[in-house]
Formats: C-alpha cells, sequence, structure tokens
C-alpha cells in the first residue's frame, strides 16, 4: 500500500470514530415475548439437547443517535398477548406490547424512523407494522425469500405489509451496512440461519461495543458445540457467521448478547433503563 492510500485510510479511519464519539447513542433492551420448547432437538442438528427443554426470550431493542430511532427486530405478534402456554413443540406468548413500553420512556411508534429486521421468522417482525412509516432494513437474501413459493419456514409475509404491499420504504441490504454513517450502528451480515440473516453492533460511549446476535444462535453454549438448528438454509453459512461474531467480539471486546437467552440479554440494564 502506497503511504499516500494508507494516510488517507487512516484519517477515514479516525473521523469514523471521531463522529461515532460525537452522536449521542443509547441502547434499550425491550421485552418482545418469551416462547417454551418443549423439545431443543429442533436446535441443534449434532443431538445435543435431545430430549430438554427452555424457554427462550424474545428481545427486541431501541437504539437512539441524538434525535433519531431506530427499532432493531420487532418480536412476537401483538395477537400472543397474553397467550396461555400450552404442551405444543414450541408455545409463544407476549406479556406486553412495543407501544406499551415505548410509552414510559416517551417514545411514540411515530417518531421509530427505521425498523431493521434481524431475518425473516415472524418472532421477530411480529410488531413491524406498529411502525409503518419508518424504513425498513432487511437483508436481500430475505425479501427474495418472502416473494418465494412456497414460503419458507418461520416466514409471515403478511407481518410486514407496509413494506411488502403498501409501498412504505424499504431497503434490501446486502453486506455489511453502516446505517447512520459514523460506524455507531452497523448491520453485519451473517447468513445462514436464513439467507439474509444479520445481526447489530452498536457503539457506546460507556459501555463500549454491544453485539446483538439476531439469531446467529440461540442460546450462548451453540458457540462451543457448533450445533446448527436443522432448519437454517445453510449450515456451512451459519458455522462461518458464528466463527466471525466470536471473532469480532474478542477484537472489539464486545459485549456479546444473544437475543433469545434469557441469561445473555441480562448483560443490558432492565428497561426503562438504557445502556450507554
Amino acid at each position: 500500500m502506497k503511504i499516500s492510500t494508507f494516510i488517507l485510510a487512516l484519517a477515514s479511519t479516525l473521523a469514523t470514530a471521531q463522529a461515532a464519539a460525537a452522536a449521542e447513542v443509547k441502547l434499550w433492551r425491550l421485552d418482545c415475548g418469551s416462547v417454551k420448547v418443549k423439545d431443543l432437538s429442533s436446535f441443534s442438528d449434532t443431538y445435543d439437547y435431545a430430549g430438554t427443554s427452555r424457554t427462550l426470550t424474545d428481545s427486541c431493542y431501541l437504539i437512539q443517535h441524538d434525535k433519531e430511532y431506530l427499532m432493531w427486530d420487532t418480536g412476537l405478534p401483538a395477537g400472543l398477548l397474553n397467550a396461555p402456554l400450552n404442551d405444543d413443540a414450541m408455545s409463544p406468548t407476549l406479556a406486553v406490547t412495543l407501544p406499551t413500553q415505548l410509552e414510559k420512556i416517551g417514545v411514540k411508534p411515530a417518531d421509530i424512523a427505521t425498523v431493521g429486521i434481524s431475518h425473516y421468522h415472524f418472532d421477530h417482525i411480529g410488531q413491524a407494522a406498529d411502525f409503518p412509516k419508518a424504513k425498513l432494513l432487511m437483508g436481500k437474501g430475505d425479501l427474495d425469500a418472502l416473494k418465494s413459493e412456497p414460503l419458507p419456514f418461520g416466514a409471515a409475509p403478511d407481518l410486514l405489509a407496509p413494506w411488502l404491499k403498501n409501498g412504505s420504504p424499504v431497503e434490501a441490504v446486502v453486506g455489511d451496512k453502516d446505517i447512520f454513517g459514523d460506524g455507531s450502528v452497523v448491520m453485519l451480515a451473517m447468513p445462514g440461519h436464513t439467507p439474509g440473516s444479520y445481526a447489530l453492533l452498536v457503539r457506546l460511549a460507556k459501555m463500549g461495543a454491544v453485539l446483538l446476535s439476531g439469531d446467529i444462535v440461540h442460546f450462548e453454549e451453540q458457540f462451543k458445540n457448533d450445533g446448527v438448528p436443522p432448519f437454517n438454509t445453510d449450515r456451512a453459512h451459519s458455522l462461518a457467521s458464528m466463527d466471525r461474531m466470536q471473532h469480532m467480539a474478542k477484537t472489539l471486546r464486545a459485549v456479546l448478547v444473544v437475543q433469545h437467552d434469557a441469561n445473555d440479554i441480562k448483560k443490558l440494564p432492565v428497561f426503562p433503563k438504557s445502556a450507554e
């Protein structure tokens, strides 16, 4: 690399870091439901969890970047509010809706400028339509899959009707996306669980880097045993994404939050407190 090229690259990196430091960034963890799983065999193709059960959390995240708000994932549909748990293979329920939680911190649905979605499964897009004027950011691979026949496992395109049918703004994301252009909030391409699945990097002034996993894994120990859910769309891509996320967490000294893991989400403050 020429010295002049190196200097320009370094200057660009420093400018991005300074811009990120200048922006006020806050992160809230929201309750978006839970899913009781009767048999965890469906979450590992290496037979690690046969015969065991667990309740997975369904978490969503609000990010404030100066005066702009981004919602990351939107959880289970509001139709599951107070749904009773049962003995089905997977039993989802929702205790409180997103608008109700946002009201507690003085944020209205209309204040949400952007909705970022980790992937197309119904438990991550359930309440997206509560923000119909927001711009939707979603992986191109997933958006393309929502137009396919038959629909892939877990997909519910009707939950994204404002964008897929009614013309609200949508961006099909390819590769990593620096959402605000300053490195503070970045969608990270992590395919494998679905064709266009994503994780999210949030850089906070006090807490430092936070990695929100999407569904790269569903609980922390999956990183160690390399177990991949049989319903993932690509095993090799899944393992590569798991490796990338672990490497990034180490390099950035980031707090890695597995969104479905009840123990992991405790790494962030309890709502209505925010991480800063």
